[in-house]
């Protein structure tokens, strides 16, 4: 994410109360803080939770450092220093099934990571020459990667077998930039991107126009996801549960959005939605068993957001229960 992704002012937006809409009569908001990050100037964007170990990782979009906050710390630490590798900013974070930490940088490609030893293992690196905004990814089963492209609307596939190779070029997998609705100059497309546990399909948002976007991995075919009850727009990260559950963290509205697929993944109904300024604008969020860790970028405070509307204050991620 960067500035040129907010087309609506954030000002109409921090004077808004907790509001909660489902279906159902829901519970009181409980956003709490989960750890905190340090340093000045962190603005985090990306997260990712090792679901073996508990362990978390956070990006900064500033500066390229990657954070870690092991299982019941309270404040993380330093885990890939600025600059490590050539890196200046982390967008996009996952951890596969072995354990390896996957790091997006928007301006060069993605790499990959051991996270005993923070050694470099793989990296892979988008044609300098195209004008390009790598954003996030998402891994599938047998072990794929799958990456967005904010710019051309393009979703790049890194496979097992060019893992093991150890470098290379970013390749299109798929092209939906016929697929997206036309945004304004200077506006992007796709952000987060999801994939289901069985690795049928993908799920890409479209975070100007507000539309989800599905890839049939069988097929190759794209089309749009119905939504009912509402809209993706803002939406900036997403995640997926086994069970059909989207979630949907919306940057410059500061909301949450729970969604429920139908099996195939072609249609969603809106469930729930949770707007709270104390999220500062939320750039994604990944959740556990027992709570929904939310990334508190605060970018309207100095950050890419412009114009700023303010300095920012000590840098969390937040723990959303209830969503």
């Amino acid at each position: 994410m960067r500035k040129l992704s907010y087309a609506l002012p954030v000002a109409a937006f921090l004077a808004l109360t907790t509001a909660l809409t489902t279906g159902a009569a829901p519970g009181p908001a409980r956003v709490s803080t989960a750890f905190t990050l340090p340093g000045a100037k962190v603005y985090p964007e990306g997260i990712a939770a090792d679901a073996r170990t508990g362990t978390v990782y956070v990006g900064s979009y500033a500066d390229g450092t990657v954070y870690r906050a092991r299982p019941g710390a309270r404040t993380a630490e330093v885990f890939l220093p600025s600059g490590t590798d050539g890196r200046h900013t982390a967008n996009g974070l996952r951890v596969d099934a072995r354990g390896r930490l996957w790091v997006t940088d928007s301006t060069v490609g993605v790499s990959v990571y051991d996270p005993a030893t923070g050694t470099r293992l793989a990296h892979f690196e988008a044609d300098p020459a195209t004008p390009h905004f790598i954003n996030d990814l998402t891994i599938t089963p047998d072990g794929t990667a799958y990456l967005t492209d904010s710019v051309r609307a393009v979703i790049y596939r890194v496979t097992p077998a060019q893992l093991r190779a150890g470098s290379g070029t970013l390749t299109v997998g798929y092209d939906l930039s016929r697929q997206v609705t036309p945004p304004p100059p200077g506006k992007f497309t796709l952000n987060g991107i999801t994939s289901d546990a069985a690795g049928r399909y993908l799920l890409a948002v479209d975070m100007t126009a507000g539309e989800l976007h599905r890839v049939d991995l069988a097929t190759g075919a794209l089309s749009r996801v119905t939504l009912t009850g509402g809209d993706l727009k803002a939406a900036d990260g997403l995640d997926l549960s086994p069970g059909g559950t989207l979630r949907a963290a919306h940057n410059i509205s500061n909301t949450l959005t729970r969604w429920q697929l139908t099996p195939d993944g072609t249609r969603a109904r809106l469930l729930h939605t949770l707007t709270d300024p104390s999220l500062q604008i939320p750039t994604t969020l990944s959740h556990t068993p027992t709570r929904t860790l939310v990334v508190r970028s605060q970018f309207d405070k100095g950050g890419p957001m412009t114009p700023s509307t303010g300095t920012p204050t000590t840098f969390t991620v937040a723990s959303v229960r209830g969503l």
